[in-house]
């Protein structure tokens, strides 16, 4: 063997070496948590393991969701607007509320049945200084989409940001599973839904409005066990680019926000509970975002001093997929 053969397997092994050395000092543990990048720390898997029942109650999650945004400081970006937000009672929903609440928004929160949770983010919305009132009711339903926005334009006046949020999830593992009354459940809520209260909204808001559709990383990649699920959020992302060009002319902006994993109500009443306990450990970051991470990108996209030359736009927010 050649002096520089020698010399190049030499190398090869310090670099070995070294590497071996690195990986065992992260076998004992270190660098291999979930991303922490936010102004504080957030919960990691594994979670309590827990099961839910429907449509799941924020009040009963361990650990609970975070929300608030005690480090996000307002700035007048939607002052003097008002907001419906479906789905607002919990999850992102409530985290939307809260901030829209801090930047000068009146906040009307539509809602299935969680009563508590609802007038927990009430509470929340009346201690940034603004005034929210709570609508309950199946958003499936074409005709209490309708009263809910008479009741906003009742209470308000106006209405210039439309948050379609609610959402029902439920696994299935195969097809055959996934019985006809799932499936038009699925999408009563996530399409119809979001049709039938767009389509109630719209003839009241001006140029400057604003629709914000919550849509999902299984809207672009699928899951398995979550077809309906999937196809209904797929349509969401389609309804979002189609309504944005219907709407062009009226000046009104639509927009998308896609998450992945999110520690809220929806997946622990969705899961199993030993699949509860690892959720949001297979992302790149090694846990699900928190509620309050989620939220500012709805800011965004309702402030027309952050978002006026955009629409018709899918904002996956998916820790790094």
């Amino acid at each position: 063997m050649s002096h520089n053969a020698r010399a190049a397997a030499a190398r090869q092994r310090e670099v070995q070496k070294k590497v071996d050395a690195a990986d065992s000092r992260k076998d004992g543990g270190g660098g291999d948590g979930a991303m922490q990048a936010g102004a504080r720390r957030y919960p990691e898997p594994p979670f309590p393991e827990q099961h839910h029942r429907k449509p799941g109650v924020e009040a009963k999650l361990s650990p609970a969701p975070m929300y608030d945004a005690p480090y996000y400081l307002g700035s007048k970006k939607l002052e003097g607007k008002t907001a419906l937000i479906t789905g607002g009672d919990s999850g992102i929903g409530r985290a939307v509320a809260v901030l829209f609440a801090r930047e000068g928004a009146d906040v009307a929160i539509a809602y299935l049945s969680e009563h508590e949770d609802a007038e927990e983010t009430r509470r929340a919305v009346e201690k940034e200084g603004r005034r929210c009132i709570l609508l309950p009711g199946d958003v499936g339903r074409q005709e209490t989409c309708e009263e809910t926005v008479k009741r906003v334009l009742d209470e308000f006046g106006k209405l210039d940001v439309l948050v379609n949020n609610a959402a029902f999830q439920y696994h299935a593992s195969d097809i055959e599973d996934l019985t006809p009354e799932h499936f038009d459940t699925t999408l009563k809520t996530n399409l119809y839904g979001y049709f039938f209260m767009a389509k109630a909204a719209i003839p009241h808001m001006k140029p400057g409005s604003a629709i914000i559709n919550t849509g999902s990383i299984t809207g672009i990649d699928g899951s398995k066990e979550l077809i309906d699920y999937s196809m209904t959020k797929g349509g969401i992302h389609a309804f979002t680019r189609a309504l944005a060009a219907n709407l062009v002319s009226r000046g009104i902006r639509v927009n998308a926000v896609a998450p992945g994993p999110v520690w809220t109500p929806l997946n622990p009443s969705e899961r199993p509970p030993e699949q509860v306990a690892q959720f949001g450990a297979k992302v790149p970051m090694k846990r699900p975002a928190q509620p309050e991470e989620i939220a500012p990108a709805y800011v965004f996209f309702a402030s027309p001093h952050c978002s006026s030359y955009i629409t018709g736009e899918i904002l996956p927010i998916i820790g790094g997929y």
